[in-house]
C-alpha cells in the first residue's frame, strides 16, 4: 500500500502514516492478503455412542449471592443433550470442585 501511495504523493513520515492508516481501516484489514495458508474444511465430531462419554462443562459466575451461593458449574453431555447445574462459589477450591463433580454428574 505504501509503494501505491508514494508514486504520487509523498511528505515527511508518509510511510509511518500510511501504515497506521492501513492498520486500522476496517476495509483494508478484511481485504488483505492472507499470508497463511487456509484453514482445512471443518469436520464434524464423531457422535458418541454412550451417554456420558463426551461431555463439556462450564462455569457461569458472578451471580448474585443467592442461598451462599454465587457460581454455576454446568455440566453437558453431548450425546442425551442432558446438563447438570451444581450450585458453588467462586471461591471453591479444585479438591472440593472434583467431589462436587463426582457427587452429582
Amino acid at each position: 500500500m505504501v509503494k501505491l501511495v508514494i508514486r504520487n504523493f509523498w511528505w515527511p513520515g508518509v510511510t509511518k502514516e500510511v501504515k497506521r492508516y492501513v492498520k486500522k481501516y476496517d476495509a483494508c484489514q478484511k481485504n488483505k492478503n492472507r499470508t497463511t495458508a487456509p484453514a482445512e474444511k471443518l469436520m464434524p465430531n464423531e457422535a458418541p455412542e454412550k451417554p456420558w462419554t463426551h461431555i463439556m462443562a462450564d462455569f457461569i459466575t458472578k451471580l448474585s449471592l443467592a442461598q451462599g451461593y454465587n457460581t454455576i458449574l454446568v455440566v453437558y453431555d453431548q450425546l442425551t443433550k442432558m446438563a447438570h447445574f451444581v450450585p458453588m462459589t467462586e471461591k471453591t477450591l479444585a479438591e472440593r470442585l472434583a467431589r462436587l463433580f463426582r457427587d452429582h454428574v
